[in-house]
């Protein structure tokens, strides 16, 4: 059996800060949410932005990891009604609106499921269509019953926030960026970018989406994103995954089936404006659209129901990119993918 869990950055960023004149960055790299992370503040208080930043980061670790048995998730998948405060509370019931919007493509309560494959141990094996069966009983927003600062899970339903997690963090960094008067900066928390403001030179920050057929070359890319004071967010089935009998099994569970979605699409970015809960909505309309497919992503886009623009791969080689991206993109040089911009 052949794996490779991948929990750095789907997203990498591309500084290109030829013409940044005197201004230099300091720069703070962590491991937290099991992801590599990195921040880059600009400005004289940059040391103590990043200290901050850092102990937002842990401090959101702690209170919202599914495998640290002190967090308040795990006090709550134990079957008990806790009070898990109003941020958490106020988290749950953010991921029970995308799943409501998205028909339930988005679904904290797959927690057992991923347990199954082995995505949460590292122990990956492919489950029996029984056993799947019996886990997907108990999936569904429907089995989590939320007051204002206490949560109960039906017996048998667990949760896990890690497919909205760390859009959050990057959320509550944005809000520390703004209280602490940050002129410029990015954060990159894995495959969830926030960059603020502009370089210093006037120009975007480029931002550039991994190429899925290559994910261990950092430097191979789909193409380049330009974008200042936004949110982007990638999910891909590149990420994480395991091999078995020849075939491959990604972490990006579909909740109507319990395995992995095949939807025809290998990696989904969101992108959108810089506002306070834009982070928590790109992370979870990322996986969300990765389990809905191209068509049906496509048609949320155009819904307008949340504000927001995409760059779809797919399978057979094509990058679908939304036409509120289309003069904030650039294919990477030598690129073999075919562009199409959307309407």
């Amino acid at each position: 059996m052949k794996y490779r869990a991948r929990s750095f950055a789907a997203l990498s960023l591309a500084l290109m800060l030829s013409a940044c004149g005197s201004s230099q960055p300091e720069t703070l790299s962590i491991l937290a949410m099991d992801t590599a992370m990195t921040f880059s503040v600009y400005g004289d208080d940059a040391d103590t932005v990043l200290s901050d930043a850092s102990l937002e980061v842990r401090r959101l670790d702690a209170l919202l990891s599914r495998t640290n048995p002190e967090s308040a998730v795990a006090h709550l998948n134990t079957g008990d009604q806790i009070q898990v405060g109003e941020e958490v509370c106020g988290l749950i019931a953010a991921a029970q609106e995308y799943s409501a919007a998205t028909g339930g493509a988005f679904d904290i309560t797959l927690a057992p499921v991923s347990t199954a494959w082995g995505f949460t141990t590292d122990s990956y094996q492919v489950p029996s269509q029984e056993e799947l069966d019996a886990l997907l009983a108990h999936v569904g927003m429907e089995h989590i019953h939320l007051t204002e600062d206490a949560a109960t899970l039906d017996p048998g339903t667990q949760i896990d926030l890690g497919a909205i997690a760390k859009g959050y963090a990057s959320d509550q960094l944005g809000a520390l960026f703004q209280r602490s008067g940050v002129e410029r900066g990015w954060v990159s928390l894995g495959g969830n970018v926030l960059t603020w403001g502009s370089r210093p030179d006037g120009d975007p920050w480029e931002v550039g989406i991994q190429d899925p057929a290559h994910p261990d070359e950092s430097s191979a890319l789909v193409c380049s994103l330009f974008l200042q004071d936004a949110f982007a967010v990638t999910s891909g089935s590149y990420q994480r995954y395991f091999e078995q009998d020849g075939k491959r099994y990604h972490h990006i569970l579909d909740p109507k089936t319990g395995a992995p979605a095949e939807s025809g699409l290998v990696s989904v970015t969101v992108v959108a404006d810089y506002a306070p809960g834009n982070g928590t909505m790109c992370d979870a309309l990322s996986t969300a659209l990765f389990v809905m497919g191209e068509e049906d992503a496509l048609s949320f886009w155009r819904s307008g129901t949340y504000d927001f623009e995409l760059v779809l791969v797919t399978e057979d080689g094509r990058v679908l990119v939304t036409e509120g991206l289309a003069d904030q993109y650039a294919p990477a040089e030598g690129s073999t993918y075919v562009f199409e911009t959307v309407s």
